[in-house]
């Protein structure tokens, strides 16, 4: 299943499209922005959390998490607004890029 998720994934951020999941437990609205492979050799993305809910709270702004996506179930993907935000520090979720989104 992992597979099919990343590739959904992938394809959400060519189209720059909204992912929706759960993660932790908690339903998650995600733009994705990198995706790839961690330091370990994982499959992981950079989203940018602008909906939902998590463990740690979320912001009213939004707030970047990194995700496993092994770790992502009843993944989806939808049209709507873009979010984003400065990413303050160099990104180290993952390491080795595959695709992410232009002007990031």
């Amino acid at each position: 299943m992992a597979s099919a998720t990343y590739e959904l994934i992938k394809q959400a951020i060519l189209s720059r499209q909204q992912v929706i999941a759960t993660y932790d437990g908690h339903r998650r609205e995600m733009c994705p922005h990198v995706l790839g492979k961690s330091k370990k050799g994982d499959r992981q993305a950079l989203f940018y959390q602008f909906g939902g809910r998590s463990s740690s709270g979320l912001p009213p702004c939004g707030e970047w998490r990194c995700i496993p996506i092994s770790g992502l179930s009843n993944v989806s993907v939808r049209e709507g607004e873009w979010h984003t935000a400065t990413y303050s520090r160099e990104q180290t979720c993952v390491m080795t890029i595959e695709v992410e989104v232009d002007n990031f």
